[in-house]
C-alpha cells in the first residue's frame, strides 16, 4: 500500500464520507494503517465521545522541533446540492478529479501521504510532523485538544504548513471569525393589543440594525488593510427565526451573526457593543412592559486570524517551496491562527482552489496534485541538507 500515488490516495480519502456531523474514524484508521505500513507510528487524540479523532505522526528525529504538515479530514455536507457525479466516489474527467473534499482539502492530505515513503528514505535533519484534524468546518474545533497536548511536549514544532486550497500560491494571512447567537425573549399577546406585549422580532430587528451600523463603521477607510479582500472586518447576520402566527405578538426570536475580523481586531468588541446597546437602550423599554423579558448572547464558535510576517523564517521557507515571494492572503479561515496562537508560526499553501470548495462537483486538477507533489519533494530536499 505504500506505493500508492496521490491520485490513489485521494480516491480512498474521498470514499470516506467525513461530513463534520459524522465520524471520521474510518478515514483516520485507514491513514493510521497506511502510515504503519510505511514504518511510521501515529497517535490519536479523540473527542470526548470517541467518535472522532485527530492524528499526529512524526517522520525523522524526535529530539528537536520540525515542520508540521497540517490539514483537516472533515468536509461540508452535500445535501441539496446538484451534483452530477457521486460526491463520495472519485471521478476523473478532463484532467480534473471530482469529489467532496477534492479541493478542501483531501487533495493536500493525499499529496502528503503519497510523499511519506520519500520522507522516510531521506536523512532528515529536522522532523516532518503530520497533523490531521477533525471538525475544522464547524469552527476549527477539533484541532484544539491536539494543540494543547503538543504544547506540553519538550520539542515544539518550529512552524506549520496548512494545505488549504490556495492554487499553491503562498499565503501568510487570513481573517479571524466570531460566530454568535442572539436570543430575544419577549412577551406574547393578541396582535390586536400589540402595545401590551413585547415583540421579540421587532427588538431583534433593532439589534440587527445596530450590527449593520457597526459593520458600516468598520468599513470606513481608516480601518482598511489592503492585503485582504474585502479590506476591512465585516459583520453579517445569516440566520433568523421567530414568531408562531401573524396574530400573536412573538415571544421569541433568535438570530445568528458573525464577525470576520482582520488580524489585530478583537471581534468580541462587536458583541460587547451590541450587548451594551441591548442593556442600555432596549431592555429598559422591554422590561417596562414585562419584567422577565431578556436579551442574551451565546458564542457559537471562534478562531483567530493569521498574519505571519513576510520577513519570518516561515515565509522564507514558503518562498523556497513555491518559488515565489508574492505573498497573499485568503478570505476564508483556517486552523492557522490557532497554530500561531500556540506559538507555532504558520503559513498556508495547498492544491486546488476554494472557488471549487463547498460547491457541487468540487474538483482538484491533476496538475495541481502533481505540483503539490513537487513541493513535497522540495521540502524533503530542504530538510535533507545542512542549510
Amino acid at each position: 500500500m505504500n506505493d500508492m500515488t496521490s491520485r490513489d490516495l485521494l480516491e480512498r480519502l474521498i470514499g470516506f464520507a467525513t461530513v463534520s456531523r459524522d465520524s471520521n474514524l474510518a478515514l483516520i484508521e485507514f491513514v493510521r494503517g497506511y502510515l504503519a505500513e510505511c514504518g511510521v507510528e501515529s497517535e490519536l487524540f479523540y473527542n470526548d465521545a470517541r467518535t472522532k479523532a485527530n492524528l499526529f505522526a512524526t517522520i525523522g528525529p524526535r529530539d528537536r522541533g520540525g515542520i508540521v504538515l497540517s490539514g483537516h479530514t472533515d468536509v461540508v455536507p452535500v445535501d441539496g446540492q446538484p451534483w452530477t457525479v457521486d460526491p463520495f466516489r472519485l471521478v476523473e474527467k478532463d484532467a480534473r478529479l471530482y469529489g467532496r473534499g477534492a479541493a478542501d482539502m483531501k487533495g493536500f492530505l493525499a499529496c502528503v501521504l503519497a510523499a511519506v515513503p520519500m520522507f522516510r528514505q531521506r536523512a532528515l535533519r529536522l522532523p516532518i510532523h503530520l497533523a490531521f484534524s477533525y471538525d475544522e468546518e464547524v469552527g476549527c474545533l477539533g484541532v484544539r485538544p491536539m494543540l494543547e497536548e503538543l504544547a506540553k511536549r519538550p520539542h515544539k514544532p518550529l512552524l506549520c504548513l496548512i494545505g488549504e486550497p490556495t492554487s499553491l500560491k503562498p499565503v501568510l494571512g487570513h481573517k479571524g471569525k466570531l460566530a454568535m447567537r442572539c436570543q430575544v425573549k419577549g412577551a406574547p399577546c393578541h396582535s390586536a393589543y400589540a402595545p401590551y406585549g413585547v415583540n421579540a422580532i421587532q427588538y431583534a430587528a433593532r439589534l440587527i440594525n445596530r450590527l449593520d451600523e457597526i459593520g458600516d463603521r468598520l468599513a470606513q477607510p481608516e480601518h482598511h488593510d489592503e492585503r485582504f479582500d474585502p479590506p476591512y472586518s465585516t459583520v453579517q447576520t445569516g440566520v433568523i427565526k421567530g414568531g408562531r402566527a401573524l396574530n400573536i405578538v412573538p415571544a421569541e426570536c433568535e438570530f445568528d451573526f458573525e464577525v470576520r475580523a482582520l488580524p489585530g481586531f478583537d471581534a468580541n468588541r462587536v458583541a460587547d457593543e451590541l450587548l451594551t446597546y441591548a442593556q442600555a437602550e432596549l431592555l429598559p423599554k422591554m422590561r417596562a412592559v414585562k419584567s422577565d423579558t431578556d436579551i442574551r448572547l451565546e458564542p457559537l464558535s471562534a478562531y483567530p486570524g493569521l498574519a505571519t510576517s513576510p520577513e519570518s523564517e516561515a515565509a522564507r521557507l514558503l518562498s523556497r517551496l513555491t518559488g515565489s515571494v508574492d505573498f497573499g492572503t485568503v478570505a476564508f479561515g483556517t486552523e492557522g491562527g490557532l497554530f500561531d496562537q500556540a506559538g507555532i508560526p504558520t503559513i498556508v499553501c495547498g492544491p486546488g482552489s476554494m472557488d471549487q470548495g463547498h460547491k457541487p462537483d468540487e474538483f482538484v486538477s491533476v496538475e495541481q496534485l502533481d505540483e503539490c507533489g513537487a513541493m513535497m519533494t522540495r521540502l524533503a530536499d530542504y530538510l535533507s541538507t545542512q542549510d
